[in-house]
C-alpha cells in the first residue's frame, strides 16, 4: 500500500493527523484519508463533493486558526491534484 504523505481529501499532512488517520467501514486505519475527513468507511462531510468546496472549505479553517488568507489559498492550490478529486 503507497503511502500518503497527504490526506486524499482535504491536502492535510498525515503525521499532523491526530489519530494517525481516518477508519475503513471495519474500523481498520487508512493512511489515503485522515480522521477529519473520513471515518468508518464514510466522507465526514457529505455535502462536500467537489475539490472547489473542500478548497473553500479547508480555507475557511486555515482562516480560523490563524493563517493569513494568501497562505490558505497556497495551501489549498493542490487540492484539485489529490486522488478523491482527480475524475
Amino acid at each position: 500500500m503507497k503511502e500518503n504523505k497527504y490526506c486524499q481529501s482535504c491536502g492535510m499532512p498525515m503525521k499532523k493527523d491526530e489519530n494517525g488517520g481516518g477508519t475503513n467501514a471495519d474500523g481498520s486505519r487508512t493512511n489515503i484519508y485522515c480522521s477529519h475527513c473520513y471515518v468508518g468507511g464514510n466522507f465526514m462531510n457529505p455535502g462536500i463533493d467537489t475539490a472547489e468546496k473542500m478548497q473553500a472549505f479547508v480555507k475557511g479553517k486555515m482562516k480560523e486558526m490563524g493563517f493569513p488568507g494568501f497562505l490558505a489559498g497556497f495551501f489549498t492550490k493542490g487540492i484539485p491534484k489529490l486522488d478523491r478529486w482527480k475524475n
